[in-house]
């Protein structure tokens, strides 16, 4: 192996877990590899050698080949999909190694392992495109993810209800620790097992907790501080996940598993657009509760680390986890009230903005539209003629507002993005590039979902056309 893949990854610490933890693996071979996308932002911001990775050598090393010098491997996880516990683990995913900086270096979509429960492993273009483009628009929402450092045409064709052209995505994370990982700890493990699983965790992410009196209790307070802020991050954009099993809940607080998730078009709180979330149990406004519920099973996994005494360390859980909802409602509120540019946290100024939104439920205005147009106090927009109710907010909030009314513009603007990638874009960009291998409405939307906050000129000139907006519209796991 040459120098340039030396610097570039070596075997990921996580082997130094129990045996338990992870299944040795190694992708299946491609046919024709060839680069679909390569994020060069990100090779920069990594400090990556873009030379060697777009070279040939790269490209083998990123489709899963010379993999002799490396040890790479499934994870083992469990997960409650839909509430219903089940052994998942890496069933179309390898952790190649780590890089020079400590990311996991993973590849989706590489076929069969152990855990792959007679699937083929392997992903097609479309839905691994999807995951590139929501993971870079989060990222550009400052919003934690994964990000995407690649998405690799394997040459090979993938059957579903059609033959699709088949596809790698090579995905960078903290890590990829999940609850799911603890549950699978606590449930197939001992409780050595668990307290490994633990110290990694706790190392990896959190090492300032090592030296805590409780390092354990600690950690799940931090988990759940982190979960509380990015799910609030999630609804201020109007980001619907549409599949929040335990397993795709990380320790580090990153979104993870971009599968059936879509933004809001207009405000509607309990939309769902997965097409396998029947009962809407990961609806919209439901996205906080199932947090929360996922955060107990979290905290289920570590009480026997919390204390020796079971009914001591329930306690200390249940009191810790009765802190997330107030947690979570203080970035929600925080966050919507300087959406329309207030900083006071006041009974009436909560009530204002929640006027807001039930005036938007009501008249089904678009999300994102709605927010872009009251930070630009643009009235033609928000079309005040039509709706009584938005006028008399309007001329309420503008004159709340009018003392300050630029500093409140200026944080409207760090809050409200001017643009987001529309889910009939996203649509439009992968259709084409399935059926033509054609880039160009896929590059236009990766131009537009860069620095959403800047307001630039092509933001600008973007509205949502209304006869865009699809209230049938249904995502899939692309599995």
């Amino acid at each position: 192996m040459n120098d340039a893949m030396n610097k570039l990854l070596s075997t990921s610490d996580y082997l130094m877990l129990p045996s338990i933890f992870y299944r040795e693996s190694f992708p299946t071979a491609v046919v024709k590899p060839k680069y679909f996308i390569f994020n060069k932002d990100l090779a920069k911001q990594l400090n990556l050698n873009t030379e060697y990775l777009l070279s040939d050598s790269g490209l083998n090393l990123l489709s899963g080949e010379h993999m002799t010098d490396l040890s790479p491997i499934s994870q083992s996880y469990m997960g409650h999909q839909f509430g219903h516990l089940t052994m998942l683990g890496d069933g179309r995913a390898i952790l190649l190694g780590e890089l020079a900086n400590g990311y996991d270096l993973q590849l989706k979509g590489s076929g069969p392992t152990a855990f792959s429960r007679n699937g083929d492993g392997m992903a097609t273009l479309g839905p691994m495109l999807r995951e590139y483009i929501i993971s870079e628009e989060m990222h550009e929402l400052n919003i934690s993810t994964t990000r995407s450092l690649a998405v690799i045409e394997t040459g090979r064709e993938v059957r579903r209800q059609n033959m699709e052209r088949g596809a790698l995505l090579v995905r960078i994370a903290s890590s990829h620790l999940r609850v799911g990982t603890f549950e699978f700890a606590s449930y197939y493990g001992k409780q050595d097992d668990l307290r490994a699983l633990a110290d990694y965790a706790i190392n990896k992410h959190y090492p300032h907790l090592a030296q805590a009196k409780s390092p354990y209790f600690s950690l799940l307070k931090t988990v759940i501080k982190k979960q509380a802020e990015l799910v609030a991050k999630w609804q201020l954009v109007g980001f619907v996940h549409g599949v929040m099993n335990t397993d795709n809940m990380t320790i580090s607080g990153e979104t993870i598993d971009y599968g059936p998730c879509a933004f809001l078009d207009h405000y509607k709180s309990n939309q769902v657009f997965s097409s396998i979330d029947v009962n809407g149990r990961y609806a919209y406004n439901e996205q906080p509760n199932i947090a929360g519920w996922n955060l107990t099973r979290f905290a289920e996994t570590l009480l026997p680390l919390i204390d020796e005494d079971k009914d001591k360390a329930i306690s200390l859980a249940q009191k810790e986890l009765s802190k997330y909802g107030n947690l979570f409602d203080h970035y929600w509120q925080k966050g919507l009230l300087k959406k329309i540019g207030l900083h006071e946290h006041t009974t009436e100024n909560i009530q204002l903005v929640s006027e807001l939104l039930n005036i938007m439920e009501i008249e089904k205005r678009d999300f994102t539209e709605t927010f872009r147009a009251i930070t630009l106090l643009d009235t033609q927009i928000l079309k005040l003629d039509d709706s009584f109710a938005l006028t008399h907010w309007y001329e309420k909030w503008s004159k709340l507002i009018a003392p300050q009314k630029q500093m409140a513009i200026n944080d409207m603007k760090q809050i409200n993005p001017a643009f987001i990638p529309r889910n009939y874009l996203v649509e439009e960009a992968i259709a084409e590039a399935e059926l033509t291998g054609d880039k160009n409405k896929l590059n236009a939307l990766l131009s537009l979902i860069k620095n959403p906050y800047e307001y630039n000129e092509k933001q600008l000139a973007y509205v949502f056309p209304d006869d865009k907006r699809d209230d049938s519209y249904k995502t899939y796991c692309g599995t």
